[in-house]
């Protein structure tokens, strides 16, 4: 039942935002679980760089960043941020070493790709561009630059704009399960409190743990690619699909400010 969820975890690219931006509609509805007093966390690819301004400007709880590497938490009394990593800094710097050699091996195998332009501000991963600000790529080639992440003993994962390639086996759910660990709540017995909203194939493995899992309407292009489907597709795509499924949510606990 929707009326007991405690809070909704989320995901940024081509759910939260449409086309690449942060939509008025997408922000209020964001603004409007916070003001319910649900908790709110965005579970995203995106850089350690760009989850700080999140945690801190956001009306969020935390963010979990780079598929799951990380989570950051702002505590707005102690004005602090906490951060928690999988991965110790010698060990991310290690890492990190070795994707610039990887990066040029992937550009000159698959013609059209690009290092992420957010490459610069992450900590733990390699982000390959495939469609955000170059050409998209056919299929083939997306599949190519994740094979040579998996040859070169990576985790690769394709999002709805990179395919991004880490070392270890966490994911977006490892993470979430920790940072909810961390707050006293077990998500093994809590799952049904809470909801996700996705649209990519990296969020499968959300999509088959929480029992109220949406993907909003652009998730069927990707229907293919997605090993585990969520429960519920909204009607409207992208950031009018989060705030269709956050009104559903509300509804559902009589929230009407």
């Amino acid at each position: 039942m929707l009326r007991g969820l405690r809070g909704v975890f989320f995901d940024i690219d081509d759910t939260l935002t449409s086309a690449g931006r942060l939509t008025a509609e997408a922000y209020v509805a964001l603004q409007r679980l916070h003001e319910a007093g649900l908790l709110a966390v965005p579970v995203t690819g995106r850089p350690a760089g760009w989850c700080d301004h999140m945690a801190r400007m956001w009306p969020v709880d935390a963010v979990v960043g780079e598929n799951g590497a990380f989570y950051f938490r702002y505590d707005r009394d102690e004005r602090r941020m906490h951060r928690v990593f999988v991965d110790d800094e010698h060990t991310r710097a290690a890492q990190r070493a070795r994707f610039e050699a990887l990066a040029a091996e992937i550009l000159r195998e698959v013609p059209g790709a690009a290092v992420s332009a957010d490459q610069r501000y992450r900590e733990t991963d390699l982000a390959i561009d495939f469609c955000e600000d170059v050409p998209r790529l056919p299929d083939r080639d997306i599949d190519r630059i994740a094979a040579i992440m998996k040859r070169r003993g990576l985790t690769a994962k394709v999002s709805s704009i990179h395919v991004n390639g880490w070392f270890g086996e966490y994911d977006k759910l490892s993470m979430v399960r920790r940072l909810m660990l961390d707050r006293g709540i077990d998500l093994a017995h809590e799952r049904a409190n809470y909801a996700f909203i996705g649209d990519s194939p990296n969020d499968a493995p959300m999509f088959a743990f929480f029992p109220h899992a949406i993907g909003v309407a652009n998730l069927q292009e990707w229907t293919a690619r997605t090993e585990r489907l969520p429960a519920y597709i909204t009607a409207a795509r992208s950031g009018a699909g989060f705030a269709e499924a956050v009104g559903c949510i509300l509804a559902a606990h009589d929230f009407n400010p």
